[in-house]
């Protein structure tokens, strides 16, 4: 295959430096090389931008890396038709492992027009993305630390969790301040309780009385203080979300009117796939890029099982806990779908299942920009009457 780009370079990207090898030549002549080193700072990418500006370069890739394309990505982009390729897609022939090798090869096949570029959301999308993803470790940061402030309470022997069932309630943070005081008797911190447990108060009392020691009453306030400081930075990321949600407003507003999507599912769907969807094309190809549709395995005329692609974790994540919820609403389509696949295969397929079609929804009320349009519960039985009948 002959080359196509006459002016092209690749880039081996790392933490601290970067290596650029650019190929110029038309096809069938020699083919000037020139390696050069820039460092990762700002100054040296703006310094490598001088450089390919001189050089008159029409293409370049990279490979994804890490996070430490993003910096090079950000000063490149708009200027130079710049491809963030998949490094597993990219790899060179085994045992010619170098800076320079790698830069070469990559340079290669961006001139021959051989690397299929990765999707790179816009800027704004970009921008959001980082602040759903900073939402969702916040509060996976803050589950886990819910898990430590029980595990000390098992540790003193005080049974709050077996009674109570939100332990991070009203109820149970005015216990739990009482408990890290530790000046109440059990009698009256259950008096603390509020609302309906209020009925199980000598319950209560019984599962206070333990083994409270002076630095389990640090580690709880130290749990309670961390909790408190992680409920203020998710409120600002929160915050934040909403400003930089402006834009796609509308979008985010559909994506509300499918089940088990809602505003924070919305706003983390739109941060990692942006509103624009002739990137994929199709449902069913946004869907395997996604992750949430089952692999292909056939040689010979046979099918083998093979696994789901690995996807978008973040995505492929909120998919997943949208279709859960989505299949617990009453009268409708992901519920009976749900309900026909768990009893044939099982709760963890019927999940993925779910996932899969609530993404082809996300993808369709995207493209159209139409709401969700429920089909309901009897929808499977109306357009298979002969499987309807022979059950």
């Amino acid at each position: 295959m002959g080359p196509i780009i006459e002016r092209c370079c690749g880039l081996d990207v790392h933490q601290a430096v970067i290596v650029a090898c650019i190929l110029v030549g038309k096809a069938g002549r020699k083919v000037r090389r020139e390696v050069r080193q820039f460092a990762a700072t700002t100054a040296g990418l703006l310094a490598l931008a001088d450089w390919l500006r001189e050089e008159r370069i029409e293409a370049m890739a990279m490979e994804s890396t890490g996070v430490y394309w993003r910096p090079v990505y950000n000063v490149l982009e708009g200027e130079f038709r710049l491809i963030v390729g998949n490094a597993q897609h990219m790899k060179n022939v085994p045992g010619r492992k170098t800076d320079v090798k790698e830069c070469e090869w990559i340079a290669e096949l961006r001139r021959h027009g051989l690397i299929r570029a990765s999707f790179v959301p816009p800027r704004p999308v970009r921008a959001l993305r980082d602040l759903t993803r900073a939402r969702a470790a916040a509060i996976r940061g803050r589950t886990a630390e819910r898990n430590r402030l029980l595990k000390v309470l098992e540790c003193a022997n005080i049974k709050i969790a077996s009674v109570a069932s939100d332990v991070f309630g009203v109820s149970g943070m005015r216990m739990l301040r009482a408990l890290a005081e530790g000046k109440l008797p059990p009698a009256q911190i259950a008096e603390l309780a509020v609302g309906r447990l209020r009925q199980k108060l000598e319950e209560l009392t019984l599962a206070l009385e333990g083994s409270l020691e002076p630095h389990h009453r640090f580690l709880i306030d130290l749990h309670l203080r961390v909790l408190a400081a992680t409920d203020v930075a998710v409120e600002e990321i929160e915050a934040k979300i909403d400003e930089h949600l402006e834009p796609f407003r509308a979008e985010h507003r559909l994506l509300t009117t499918i089940p088990g999507v809602d505003t924070a599912n919305a706003a983390a769907i739109i941060g990692e796939i942006g509103v624009d969807m002739s990137a994929w094309g199709t449902a069913e190809r946004f869907a395997a890029w996604a992750g949430i549709c089952p692999g292909n395995n056939e040689s010979a005329g046979k099918r083998r099982r093979s696994a789901v692609r690995k996807g978008n974790i973040a995505l492929k994540t909120v998919l997943h806990g949208a279709g859960v919820s989505a299949s617990r609403k009453k009268d409708s389509y992901f519920l009976d779908k749900h309900r026909r696949i768990k009893a044939r295969r099982g709760p963890a397929r019927a999940a993925s299942v779910m996932a899969h079609k609530l993404g082809k929804a996300v993808f369709h009320v995207l493209a159209k920009r139409e709401p969700y349009r429920e089909l309901g519960a009897g929808y499977l039985d109306r357009i298979e009457p002969a499987r309807l009948a022979k059950s």
